[in-house]
């Protein structure tokens, strides 16, 4: 059974009186991955520098493994945290070698103790080969692993992952991000990530936190924030999709022009009142919602078209003037301004109240 590792009670931070952190809380339970995701500005690193002491708290508390950390007017040191921490920018010592940079954090320990976690290590991240090369000498993937055996190796309570790959290139990012979520899981490590990119939040994360404003708008897992979002901000950062027209039928069922959908009714209009039936609401549509089918009668025109190697990214006017997004196949191959056939293939989707102006 897990047990908590991490508790943040309401915590608030500011610079200048400018607030960046508002009442955010949240909980890790132990050997749990974690991630705050959202865009520049949001204050996810803030949050990350509190957790690691490098930031005090203006109100709440932070409490690791029930232990008060952080709270007004109280910071513990982060060195006495037990907690790891990896940069953005790797910060290796360039004149160490990579042997030393991961021992340089074990001063607690022995030479032959460390000497040997050091080798534990190099061969956890897969970089036994390198132990006496440089970080000059390595590329921007194999010095982020490095830089992740150095974090590892004291076992701290919790890992702390601060936009990791942003200096990587696209294909290197993926597969490391796999790569990471393993290593962290086979050392039954509690970690935090903070990313702006979902991708890298959904490839090692077992929960994320959507921020906004210095919020988190949504706790959840990858596959509820893909397919059930709470806000309309949610719906919109993560994934692709686009928000039809709809009528509401009853309270779990209404239609847009593609056909009668079951949906998740649960927001109110601007008034307080809750939709009713009859009432117009915006319906998140993905791309994999939307199926190509050379049988169907119903046709859409394409309009744009990416292609992505095994699926092409159809952008289609849809018989009444919206637009919408189809993830089709790529041997599936249509011209712009062909008329394809689609049906609607969505067990389960969201429904917002319109946007009033």
């Amino acid at each position: 059974m897990n047990t908590l590792l991490l508790e943040i009670k309401k915590i608030n931070q500011s610079y200048d009186k400018q607030i960046v952190v508002s009442n955010l809380s949240l909980e890790l339970n132990k050997g749990v991955i974690g991630c705050l995701l959202g865009p520049s500005g949001c204050g996810k690193t803030t949050v990350l520098r509190c957790i690691a002491g490098f930031e005090p708290v203006v109100a709440g508390e932070i409490l690791l493994n029930g232990v008060k950390v952080s709270s007004s007017g109280f910071s513990l040191r982060p060195e006495q945290r037990q907690i790891g921490m990896v940069f953005q920018d790797y910060a290796l010592f360039p004149h160490l070698t990579v042997t030393s940079n991961i021992i340089f954090g074990l001063h607690r320990m022995s030479h032959v103790e460390s000497s040997r976690r050091a080798i534990e290590m190099l061969e956890t991240v897969g970089l036994t080969d390198a132990a006496n090369k440089y970080p000059h000498e390595l590329s921007g993937g194999q010095q982020q692993r490095v830089a992740l055996a150095r974090a590892l190796a004291p076992r701290p309570d919790l890992l702390l992952l601060d936009e990791p790959f942003s200096n990587l290139d696209v294909n290197l990012r993926e597969r490391l991000s796999l790569e990471i979520r393993d290593i962290l899981k086979s050392q039954g490590t509690t970690a935090i990530l903070v990313t702006h990119d979902q991708n890298e939040a959904f490839a090692i994360a077992d929960e994320i936190g959507v921020m906004q404003h210095g919020k988190i708008m949504q706790w959840d897992t990858a596959y509820n924030l893909y397919h059930c979002p709470t806000s309309r901000f949610v719906a919109n950062f993560v994934g692709q999709g686009v928000f039809l027209v709809g009528e509401i039928l009853d309270s779990s069922h209404v239609e847009i022009e593609l056909g009668i959908l079951e949906v998740d009714i649960s927001h109110q209009h601007a008034s307080g009142k809750e939709s009713g039936k009859g009432c117009k609401v915006d319906v998140l549509v993905r791309p994999d919602d939307i199926v190509h089918d050379d049988e169907s009668s119903l046709k859409a025109q394409v309009l744009h078209k990416a292609f992505r190697g095994a699926e092409i990214l159809y952008t289609l006017r849809l018989p009444g003037g919206s637009t919408a997004l189809s993830l089709v196949p790529s041997h599936h191959n249509h011209a712009i301004g062909e008329n394809i056939g689609i049906k609607l293939e969505a067990d389960h989707v969201v429904a917002f109240n319109q946007i009033t102006q």
